[in-house]
């Protein structure tokens, strides 16, 4: 039987919160309050990977682009699901490894949902 937590547990992540959104506010101002304050007209312009900037940033693209980054992304955030289940793995027993099989079959018809609509298809 596992022991209710208090308010004192919980010291230490609330402690390494307060100290990492200290670093961030503490760096954020040093850099703006220390760094040099000379803006130029070549630092201020659009600057892309070394490239002068030709013509307008609005052109339409392939619709393609974002839907094949969407997936990745859907699919990518369902596997790091799994990786709770695989580090109690052994106290989940088979309720554990059922409902593992059922999420996986989920994904599995989404990626043949995909497949069909042809979503992946370039041509």
């Amino acid at each position: 039987m596992q022991a209710q937590s208090t308010a004192q547990d919980f010291i230490p992540i609330i402690f390494q919160v307060i100290v990492a959104l200290g670093f961030v506010v503490v760096t954020l101002l040093a850099t703006h309050l220390l760094g040099p304050k000379r803006k130029t007209k070549d630092k201020l312009t659009t600057f892309e990977s070394g490239v002068k900037v030709i013509g307008n940033a609005r052109q339409p693209f392939s619709i393609k682009y974002f839907l094949v980054a969407i997936l990745f992304v859907l699919f990518d955030i369902e596997v790091i699901f799994m990786y709770p289940w695989a580090v109690n793995f052994r106290e989940l027993g088979w309720n554990g490894i059922i409902e593992m099989f059922i999420f996986m079959g989920t994904l599995l018809l989404g990626f043949i949902y995909v497949l069909k609509k042809k979503a992946l298809d370039w041509n």
